[in-house]
């Protein structure tokens, strides 16, 4: 039997109100030995589930401690499948407080982070993935990162993971049979094996595609405006944040340190840093400011390199694009407003190869549109279509399907090359075992715990 749990669900803080989660099978009636209902009201023992009581919180000497609303969900109806009471009190750090000290003082034990969703995990409301979705939800910062952890949360990901699994033990169970029996079975179909061991490896491949998709719009992305001094790096900034974040001059040397912040391009969460003007300098400062320029631009998941067509390219420019090997850049030639042009399409494709090209203006908003596009198009390889396989992922869910994907393919090489039963068994197993890794079927105790350490205290 567990014992009764108890946490602040809310945020320190002011706020209109502040939620106090209690769980476990003496939940009810643990909280209402300090609830004094209103003239009318029930006990908490005597009300359904999913209805709410006004009242008071009272302390050790029957003092009124705030005015609160309790919450009943009875269990298995409840997000930890537990019987669930949640007290419903005056924002602000006291009254939680001290509502919280008031239910421990009953014999609650004060929960550890994240302990609530692994009841709900440990009691089958929800597979790991969906428990892993939840914490996703909560550091969702878009839209299009909020979407894909609920999907995740709805479970739709781990009915396919589980489905793959189904497969694998059908074909593990096939084999083990025709070693362990091979008179009444006979021997393994290999041509179906095959096919059925290349379609799961297919899958397995699609969805690591799709998951590398869901971890871009997850963890986000960095990226690094780069140039010389006054091609309007900083104006780009700003534009891009449709405020005034970084200081803009005509004098060359002006942005001398990294300036940073987040924005959201068509989903994806974007830590955007301005740059100090790449050139060769005898200030102090700016040194330090140029060096700084070339140890982000090492960490950059993108570099938008910026280009001056009234200045034409010149060989910081060049200086730049060497650094820059390897990279996944985007090529902004700014100021096409101006009437005198000296970049010309030919150099370009001479200099820059094929990294993609926008010409614009960040002064007339031009091409800014454009630059989004690019962005998103270079981080995704162009796989820009929405898909009802994302879903996002974690290094540990890419290790275990790589390892499931790299057992998949020694199993077929084994029956490609005609070895026993026996080797052919391993792989499969090996699969199993670390498909199980992802589903949480099979997963050791520590990893479970670490994984719910990441959660904050009261979910």
């Amino acid at each position: 039997m567990e014992d009764t749990i108890a946490a602040i669900a809310t945020p320190s803080g002011e706020g209109g109100i502040a939620i106090v989660r209690v769980s476990g099978e003496n939940a009810i009636e643990l909280v209402d030995k300090i609830f004094l209902p209103v003239a009318g009201g029930r006990s908490l023992q005597e009300r359904a589930g999913y209805s709410m009581g006004l009242g008071w919180v009272l302390d050790r000497e029957g003092q009124k401690v705030d005015e609160v609303l309790v919450s009943v969900m009875r269990g298995p109806r409840s997000y930890t499948t537990e019987d669930v009471v949640e007290i419903n009190c005056h924002g602000g750090l006291l009254p939680a407080r001290r509502c919280l000290e008031e239910v421990l003082h009953r014999g609650v034990r004060l929960a550890e982070p994240g302990e609530f969703t692994r009841r709900a995990f440990i009691n089958g409301r929800l597979d790991l993935s969906q428990a892993e979705a939840v914490i996703d939800v909560i550091r969702s910062r878009t839209d299009k990162g909020m979407r894909i952890a609920l999907r995740q949360l709805e479970g739709g990901p781990g009915r396919k993971l589980r489905e793959i699994e189904e497969r694998l033990i059908g074909i593990n169970a096939r084999i083990e049979a025709s070693i362990d029996f091979p008179e009444e079975v006979g021997d393994v179909d290999e041509e179906a094996a095959a096919r059925e061991l290349l379609e799961v490896g297919r899958e397995l491949e699609q969805i690591l595609d799709v998951s590398r998709r869901g971890r871009i719009y997850r963890q986000g992305i960095k990226v690094v405006i780069a140039g010389k001094p006054n091609v309007g790096k900083s104006s780009l900034l700003n534009a891009l944040l449709q405020e005034n974040k970084a200081i803009v001059t005509d004098i060359p040397g002006t942005t001398r340190d990294v300036v940073e912040d987040y924005l959201n391009i068509r989903g994806i969460p974007v830590r955007v840093m301005d740059t100090a003007g790449w050139r060769e300098t005898k200030d102090v400062v700016e040194k330090i400011g140029v060096e700084r320029t070339r140890e982000v631009i090492a960490e950059a998941d993108v570099v938008i390199v910026v280009l001056d067509v009234g200045a034409g390219i010149s060989q910081e420019d060049l200086d730049i694009r060497d650094l820059l090997a390897g990279k996944k850049t985007i090529v902004l030639v700014n100021k096409e407003d101006l009437p005198e042009k000296r970049i010309t399409t030919q150099e370009l494709e001479e200099m820059f190869g094929d990294w993609p090209v926008i010409r614009g203006s960040v002064k007339e908003d031009m091409g800014l549109e454009e630059l989004e596009q690019a962005i998103e198009k270079l981080v995704l390889r162009g796989e820009v279509q929405a898909d009802d396989m994302e879903m996002m992922v974690n290094l540990r869910h890419e290790e275990a399907l790589h390892q499931a994907k790299v057992h998949m393919e020694a199993a077929k090489m084994a029956l490609e090359a005609d070895l026993s039963l026996d080797c052919l068994a391993v792989d499969v197993w090996g699969a199993l075992e670390a498909l199980g890794e992802a589903t949480g079927r099979n997963l050791r105790e520590d990893v479970i715990d670490r994984i719910f350490e990441e959660f904050c205290i009261g979910k």
